[in-house]
């Protein structure tokens, strides 16, 4: 007689469909679910599980895996039968699902996706897991935090320990560094924009929206899918974090002085700022060019652009480095230049696990030229913004200290760092910089 399986969790096998893409197909995980929760066709409180399970067990794999490898009694282990119990862990140690279905769930989902011959070493595994809880098992695994207190943090709170060190150095020392690791684990709110002159933070509020402290156009949605609010399935609003409405507005609100008609933003893709800019030129008699360097980006820019009167914008495919416009053209200009994206951890999990310092010098050395490419379009007295979403200071301070060095006729007149322990949002950087009027 043969044994009759139980049908495998829906939500579960979806959350293992996302880690399997993230680590076999390099795929980023705030892309790959919404087309995986469409093929399990979850909905609701199960789609809630399913994200919370997928991106909890990539957010955490630092303080898992070496949990795992200490039940192990063998060192290899395959991929998927990883992924499974990165999964069967984070249940076991920061949800609240009962040992029990934690563990048969997972030993359903291997026999189901590998095959019956890991059940065991999952079942095995998991059961030494859950005769500790999450405290017992970071003073396990974890370097001691009297002597490697980084080290102890990397483990503890699950980021690279390169990473850990950044964000202390830009963070001025240590005093605030674990809340903001704690805070980069925090599964982030849905934030919306209500983009001026094409819907009001009223009718996001009528939706079930609270309106932000921040920003004037921003609104959390408490729970449920945007794409279901009207204004957002047509382009009026969209989701948006409140530091990236934050330095769109520090672009569109700097003083200026004479013109103000023709606004750049040079790395537009994807395009959430553009959108929020080009609306704000439309209602001012401005026009905004958005500049991306690819096209399939470009295609996104103008997606999010399709609600902003046509004669308001201009979306272009080319090199920011090397653009084909004249010098000195534009009013104002954003430069929200490609970064390591460490200050949005909440939102790309997979992220602190892709970047290596060795990525900072090829983005610095991109970053000053974007900078310097800005500054050169804009005319004397325009204004231009340098933006990151990073605060390790090699691609913030040190990008515009170097270019600013570097020529004699720009001036910093303002900046802001966010973070996400303090505001509640990413941790966006933005200078304001002034190119000098002629004399």
């Amino acid at each position: 007689m043969t044994e009759r399986r139980r049908p495998v969790d829906r939500p579960r096998r979806a959350a293992l469909d996302v880690l399997t893409a993230v680590r076999a197909d390099e795929a980023y995980a705030n892309l790959v679910l919404p087309q995986v929760l469409r093929k399990h066709r979850l909905e609701g409180r199960d789609a809630g599980l399913a994200t919370e399970l997928a991106s909890g067990a990539i957010r955490m794999q630092g303080l898992y895996d070496p949990v795992i490898d200490a039940c192990l009694t063998k060192p290899r282990l395959q991929p998927e039968v990883r992924d499974v119990l990165r999964l069967g862990v984070h249940q076991l140690l920061s949800m609240r699902v009962p040992d029990h279905a934690a563990i048969s769930t997972s030993v359903d989902l291997v026999r189901a996706t590998v095959g019956q011959g890991p059940a065991g070493l999952v079942n095995a595994v998991l059961r030494k897991v859950a005769r500790r809880d999450r405290g017992d098992w970071v003073a396990e695994v974890a370097p001691d935090r009297d002597t490697d207190p980084h080290g102890h943090l990397a483990v503890a709170q699950s980021h690279p320990q390169w990473v850990v060190e950044a964000l202390a150095e830009a963070l001025g020392g240590d005093n605030e560094l674990e809340a903001l690791l704690a805070a980069d684990n925090a599964a982030p709110r849905v934030t919306l924009v209500a983009r001026p002159g094409l819907a009001e933070v009223g009718e996001l509020e009528a939706a079930g929206a609270v309106r932000t402290s921040l920003s004037p156009y921003g609104a959390v949605l408490p729970g449920g899918d945007p794409s279901g609010i009207p204004a957002v399935a047509e382009g009026r609003a969209g989701v948006q974090d409140e530091g990236s409405q934050l330095v769109a507005l520090a672009m569109a609100d700097a003083p200026l002085q004479g013109r103000d008609q023709r606004w750049l933003d040079l790395c537009a893709g994807p395009g959430g700022k553009a959108a929020l800019l080009a609306a704000l030129a439309s209602e001012r008699g401005a026009r905004l060019v958005a500049n991306e360097r690819q096209p399939h980006r470009a295609a996104l820019v103008a997606s999010a652009l399709r609600a902003v009167p046509s004669a308001s914008t201009h979306v272009v495919a080319g090199d920011g480095t090397r653009p084909a416009w004249v010098p000195g053209t534009f009013d104002r200009v954003l430069v929200d230049a490609p970064c390591t994206g460490l200050g949005a951890l909440r939102r790309r999990p997979e992220s602190r696990w892709r970047r290596s310092p060795d990525d900072l010098d090829v983005l610095v050395a991109l970053q000053k030229v974007l900078l310097d490419s800005a500054i050169d379009s804009v005319r004397p007295g325009g204004v231009v913004v340098y933006a990151t979403c990073s605060p390790v200071l090699a691609e913030t301070s040190g990008v515009v200290s170097a270019v600013l060095a570097s020529r004699g006729d720009t001036e910093e007149v303002d900046r802001f760092q966010l973070w996400p322990h303090r505001e509640g949002t990413d941790a966006m950087f933005a200078a304001t910089l002034r190119r000098r009027p002629l004399a």
